[in-house]
């Protein structure tokens, strides 16, 4: 069964020095998110304990993590992937780029020297950081490019991807079909259910289809179906935040049997409502009526 409690959104802002990340966490401030500003990924998993904290009402977070606490960095994997483990926890990672001549020209005008260059040229330390960070950024959910960017521009369009009302809203549709009329073309994820036992073979349920109450209780009382609706329940408690979290808006899941009248109708319309607790969810029944005629 999917887990129904209420999710604590935490952003991370990682990227390039120069590239725009204490604008960034202003305009998350001024979204109401609650930041730190360096924090060591070394001291995330504290952190999460602290956020988990029934008494803490905290349920948007934003950090930045940099290599300003580079001694610290190589521990950031391994901190993501304790966040991925978390199922109350909605994790986003926001990556700030600009092309290499941009952000020497910001060097040079603020005087301040690269993290990485402390006794070297610019360009040299956001080379070997681009090298460091080019695995965190290939992680990010969303990446933005300030080289064109004013810090006003920048934060009016943090502000337009991060408002609440904003938001994508993630839907899940699940369509039904018949192997024999071909697979639906907009289909994501597919599942193959023609081995399990079919009631077309039983006289009485060929004119019927999974909607009614007889034949789904025909193909839910084999211990195939049940194990096969735990596995398939679990992959899709594991996948589906992950294809919200990569921006997706929505995922059609086919459901195919032989003829798309009896089993994949009825797993169908279970999974359905095994999501809708915690998704949006329509359900399709492709070829439900084929065998008909209609």
């Amino acid at each position: 069964m999917l887990n129904n409690k209420q999710e604590t959104k935490l952003v991370i802002i990682t990227g390039m020095s120069g590239a725009g990340k204490t604008v960034a966490v202003q305009s998350f401030e001024d979204l109401g998110y609650y930041c730190v500003d360096n924090l060591p990924p070394a001291l995330l998993p504290k952190f999460l304990e602290l956020m988990k904290d029934s008494q803490n009402n905290i349920k948007n977070v934003a950090l930045v993590m940099d290599l300003r606490g580079r001694e610290f960095f190589d521990s950031l994997f391994e901190a993501l992937d304790v966040l991925g483990e978390e199922d109350w926890l909605n994790e986003h990672i926001l990556f700030l780029d600009a092309k290499d001549e941009e952000l020497v020209t910001r060097y040079k005008e603020t005087r301040r020297t690269h993290p990485l260059a402390t006794e070297g040229l610019p360009l040299n330390g956001i080379h070997q950081e681009r090298k460091i960070l080019d695995e965190l950024r290939g992680r990010a959910q969303r990446i933005i490019d300030t080289t064109d960017l004013k810090p006003r521009e920048l934060r009016e369009k943090i502000l337009r991807a991060y408002t609440e009302d904003q938001q994508d809203i993630f839907s899940v549709h699940m369509v039904s079909f018949g192997y024999k009329y071909g697979i639906p073309i907009d289909a994501d994820l597919l599942f193959d259910v023609r081995f399990l036992p079919n009631p077309h073979y039983v006289s009485h349920m060929q004119p019927l289809t999974g909607l009614n109450s007889e034949v789904s209780s025909y193909v839910f009382k084999w211990s195939d179906t049940q194990k096969f609706n735990e596995k398939v329940l679990e992959l899709l408690q594991f996948m589906l935040p992950q294809y919200k979290k990569e921006g997706k808006s929505q995922l059609v899941i086919g459901i195919g049997c032989t003829g798309g009248q009896h089993r994949s109708v009825a797993l169908a319309e279970y999974f359905a409502k095994q999501l809708s607790a915690h998704y949006i969810t329509h359900v399709n029944h492709r070829d439900i009526d084929k065998r008909k005629g209609h």
